[in-house]
């Protein structure tokens, strides 16, 4: 039997699957992310995947979609929000522990992959995957491909300033990478609700916000509209950018159904074309999309 073996290191959960060479599912396992413990993080790696392949009776190719990315010029793990990672030849502990080569990738990139190959963009030539969520992150796919880029950081369209930025959104929200404005600091879920506290003086979650502009009330529908917008901008410049086939969106916040409607609509506006034919669709794999995707990193299993 022929296994692609995928692993998503997240903060919280480390989880491992096992497909066929069409992507079926064979078997699937999580266990909790032993936090700030490299050497842990390895070992539990290490034996999830040994476990998963003593069940099925058979060895696979295995992937690995992490936070961060693994700089080409050191080959050690950089802008990881799992900072124990920073700085850690990750590939190389995982290839030695397990005897056998690796692959890495950012998670976005994997969650790009997985909708290319077989998800909401399949088959389609080039893809920009968008994970929403507590975060903002991206990934491309050409050709079922990852584009990862020189600097490993091809698709990080979330540390790049709002584009088109209206009088009131500068200098913008102070971010975690020690800049203001990023894209993050406005179209992640702490980003929308921030943004809808300053309006109103009222904590609320993304979730209820939705609920309370679907609901008819004026301030979360006009905070709706603003993140719409936003949304519409961020990926307009990306179209102008990578003119991509499909770009589809994952995380928490790619749960809003207007999104998929409204965001084509406003993003005409911004886009330098006379009409767009790029289509915006929901994952398929949601939160499952980066542990396959993983698992596609090997373009062929024998």
């Amino acid at each position: 039997m022929s296994l692609r073996i995928g692993v998503d290191l997240g903060g919280t959960k480390i989880e491992v699957i096992a497909l066929d060479n069409q992507g079926q599912t064979l078997a699937r396992e999580r266990v909790p992310t032993p936090i700030g413990d490299y050497a842990a993080t390895v070992q539990t790696i290490v034996d999830l995947v040994h476990h998963i392949e003593q069940r099925l009776g058979s060895q696979g190719s295995i992937g690995v979609a992490m936070p961060g990315a693994l700089s080409p010029a050191t080959g050690l793990i950089k802008n990881a929000n799992s900072t124990c990672l920073i700085g850690r030849p990750l590939d190389h502990d995982l290839s030695t522990a397990l005897q056998c080569t690796v692959k890495l990738s950012n998670d976005a990139n994997c969650f790009a992959l997985s909708e290319a190959v077989d998800g909401a963009a399949a088959g389609a030539a080039v893809v920009f995957g968008v994970i929403i969520g507590t975060g903002t992150g991206g990934g491309i796919a050409i050709n079922q491909q990852v584009l990862t880029g020189i600097n490993g950081i091809a698709g990080e369209w979330g540390h790049n300033p709002l584009p088109w930025p209206q009088p009131d959104e500068l200098p913008g929200p102070r971010c975690y990478c020690g800049k203001q404005g990023c894209i993050e600091t406005f179209l992640s879920g702490p980003g929308m609700a921030r943004d809808y506290q300053a309006a109103t003086g009222q904590s609320k979650t993304p979730h209820e916000i939705v609920a309370l502009a679907n609901a008819g009330d004026k301030a979360a529908g006009t905070c709706l509209s603003r993140y719409t917008d936003r949304l519409a901008r961020g990926l307009a410049s990306i179209i102008n950018v990578l003119d991509p086939n499909v770009i589809v969106l994952g995380g928490g916040m790619s749960n809003i159904a207007q999104l998929y409607t409204e965001v084509p609509r406003l993003w005409e506006r911004y886009v330098f074309s006379d009409r767009v034919d790029t289509v915006l669709k929901p994952a398929k794999y949601g939160d499952s999309s980066g542990v396959r995707g993983a698992a596609w990193l090997w373009p062929t299993v024998t």
